[in-house]
């Protein structure tokens, strides 16, 4: 449960700063504990500002706070981190939603304190998202216990116990939605190419592919049981899944895409 005793500052206004910030307001945190540092007052945080109560500033208060939520862009980190010294204590929980950006960097900016290193999606911008999770030696229950109720107001959180790990939930579900989308565009195009009207096809793939996902999400059965559900033998699903599950087919081609994605994000936390 969010403490509403507690004051927050989130670094970073954009779509996700401000999806996260969404759920904590719709779990009952009170606008006014929650300042928001961005240097423009876009038009995904105004209705907070101007409706919620949510303090915008474009740049951090000296003022001290007791969770630091780090959702700028990695590029900008460098710039960043050094302006939240004003704001820090010793007891400052700092929780970072930025890719690439290693525990070791955020303690070399920020001083010996509990760190937290998660991975949401952007999903979270309809509080359906899911997030991967890594806290560093100095977080004991309590500071775990305070990130985990920031993070899972735009989902579950999933805690992973070696910080390398992160770059695999970056591979999975941090870079997974694009996957996914992909997956629809390329439904409706084969659809279209098989005489389906352009319209009809993306509207049968979007809901087919939010469908099937929904499915597995109130099912108790594992994805293969689902897909052996649908695929009677010799019948239509089984010839596309002939070719889809081939030696050549789906599964080594994500295996390979989401190596690269692993292999980026470690590259970028070495940058």
């Amino acid at each position: 449960m969010l403490d509403a005793g507690k004051r927050l500052l989130l670094l970073g206004g954009g779509n996700m700063g401000t999806a996260m910030l969404g759920g904590w307001l719709e779990a009952g945190l009170p606008g006014e504990s929650v300042t928001v540092v961005d240097p423009r007052l876009g038009d995904a945080l105004r209705p907070f500002v101007e409706e919620r109560g949510v303090i915008h500033s474009t740049s951090v208060p000296p003022e001290p706070v007791d969770i630091v939520v780090l959702a700028v862009k990695p590029q900008m980190m460098g710039e960043a981190l050094p302006t939240l010294s004003a704001a820090l204590t010793p007891g400052t929980l700092a929780v970072s939603v930025a890719a690439g950006t290693s525990i070791a960097t955020l303690e070399a900016a920020l001083g010996a304190r509990a760190i937290v290193r998660a991975m949401p999606n952007t999903p979270a911008l309809i509080r359906r998202g899911i997030t991967g999770a890594h806290a560093n030696a100095r977080c004991g229950p309590a500071e775990r216990a305070s990130a985990e109720a920031l993070l899972s107001a735009s989902g579950p959180v999933e805690w992973v116990d070696g910080e390398a790990l992160i770059d695999a939930v970056t591979a999975l579900s941090g870079s997974g939605p694009a996957y996914v989308f992909h997956l629809a565009e390329a439904m409706a195009k084969a659809g279209e190419a098989l005489g389906l009207p352009a319209d009809v096809a993306m509207r049968l793939a979007r809901h087919t592919v939010a469908g099937a996902g929904e499915l597995m999400i109130r099912s108790t059965d594992t994805p293969e049981t689902l897909r052996r559900n649908v695929t009677s033998p010799n019948g239509t699903t089984q010839a596309a899944l002939e070719i889809l599950m081939g030696d050549e087919g789906f599964e080594p081609l994500l295996q390979r895409a989401m190596t690269a994605a692993r292999d980026r994000a470690t590259a970028l936390s070495k940058d």
